[in-house]
């Protein structure tokens, strides 16, 4: 197994970098290395230019509009992304449903809701969780019952990241009440300005509201409007939450936030600490491992072997990274990893005029996030299905 890049691959890198340096507006990658927060306009933005180039849907083959990347490619072209602090591409319509609706959706599905997809036009929310319904997905209760030609769905999603922004929703509904829980879901696609559909953000801690419950009462959903069949929706959950969970391990996210995290600690005086290099340094060495464990993944692939079935694994300890490294950030701030306040940071007054105010004498803006980071990491080793639950699964496949 070679896990060194081909010089063709290095070029490919070298003109990813370049596109991305040249059309990534400054704005938002200063936004990104110093982790403001983001709005849906400067999302948007981001994805309508890489819809505008192709890039959007990096993922998929070139039968749907796509680059036909290979694996390896599609990973080059995340970490440098990543590394230029463009925002994370919203996953869940091209990297989420569009590959459902490719697998198992109709050609009439393909040719609908692909374009938007690709263009970075329309945004796409995920309905799977519920109250009482995270973890043991299966037990989900919205209910979408059968009249002729459409679907009236009742029920409530939760959790539903970035829901507020809405335009579709693709659900996990159950379609039958008198089998085995998995049997009787079915994945629907919603149209959100449907009658009937309300949303209803939750704020967060840090005044946020990242997440939302979303209500259906006797929403009218047509029957066309199904994916694939109907009660084999757990088969599709499965084959999306493979994609999810890969997702989440976001390594190239992991190595740029390292590089942060480094340069709080110099800036806030404790880059001396051994302790706490040593803290850095073996999260460094996870994140290199992690790395290797996506870069033999992908070398499978790409040699025609079959690849290990790892994302849970993966997902394992991405997520655990992600809120070691958000931890360590706070802990070098300081007391300046407390202040959040929203309209001082979009004016740039935490920035260098804040240092020495009386109380917070790091006070700069590149901690002001920190501890709100911290707190919001700790759903990363819940959502997509919790790290407990995955460990089962990794031992079922290791040991059969």
């Amino acid at each position: 197994m070679d896990l060194a890049f081909t010089p063709e691959q290095l070029k490919f890198r070298d003109e990813v970098r370049a596109w991305v340096s040249e059309n990534l507006p400054k704005s938002l990658s200063t936004k990104v290395h110093q982790a403001q927060r983001l709005t849906r306009d400067d999302m948007q933005t981001w994805a309508k230019i890489l819809g505008k180039k192709g890039w959007l849907g990096y993922a998929w083959p070139t039968e749907f509009g796509g680059p036909g990347w290979d694996a390896v490619q599609r990973h080059l072209f995340e970490e440098e992304c990543a590394l230029a602090g463009a925002p994370r591409v919203v996953p869940f319509g091209p990297v989420m449903v569009a590959p459902v609706i490719m697998a198992f959706g109709s050609a009439e599905q393909q040719q609908r809701f692909l374009p938007g997809i690709a263009s970075g036009e329309v945004w796409w929310s995920q309905g799977y969780s519920e109250p009482g319904s995270g973890s043991d997905l299966a037990s989900l209760k919205t209910r979408a019952e059968r009249h002729g030609d459409h679907y009236i769905v009742n029920g409530q999603k939760t959790w539903t990241t970035l829901g507020q922004y809405g335009e579709w929703i693709f659900c996990l509904v159950r379609t039958d009440t008198e089998c085995k829980p998995q049997k009787g879901i079915s994945f629907l696609l919603i149209d959100m300005k449907s009658p009937g559909v309300t949303v209803r953000p939750i704020r967060l801690l840090d005044g946020e509201c990242e997440v939302n419950e979303v209500f259906f009462d006797n929403v009218k959903v047509p029957a066309e409007n199904l994916v694939g069949e109907e009660n084999q929706g757990w088969t599709y959950a499965k084959f999306l939450l493979a994609h999810e969970r890969t997702n989440i391990a976001d390594v190239n996210r992991a190595k740029r936030e390292l590089e942060r995290l480094k340069r709080i600690a110099k800036q806030e005086g404790v880059w001396e600490d051994h302790r706490f290099r040593d803290d850095i340094a073996k999260l460094e060495v996870d994140i290199v491992a992690l790395e290797m464990m996506v870069l033999r993944v992908l070398s499978a692939e790409t040699s025609g072997k079959k690849a290990m079935d790892i994302a849970g694994l993966l997902k394992i300890k991405g997520s655990e990274i992600q809120q070691r490294y958000t931890e360590l950030m706070m802990l070098a701030g300081g007391p300046s990893s407390l202040p959040f306040i929203f309209e001082a940071m979009d004016a740039g007054w935490q920035g260098d005029q804040a240092h020495g105010l009386a109380g917070f004498p790091g006070g700069a803006l590149h901690c002001a996030p920190l501890a709100a980071n911290y707190f919001n990491m700790r759903k990363t080793t819940i959502y997509g299905g919790s790290n407990e639950v995955q460990r089962n699964i990794v031992a079922q496949i290791a040991l059969g």
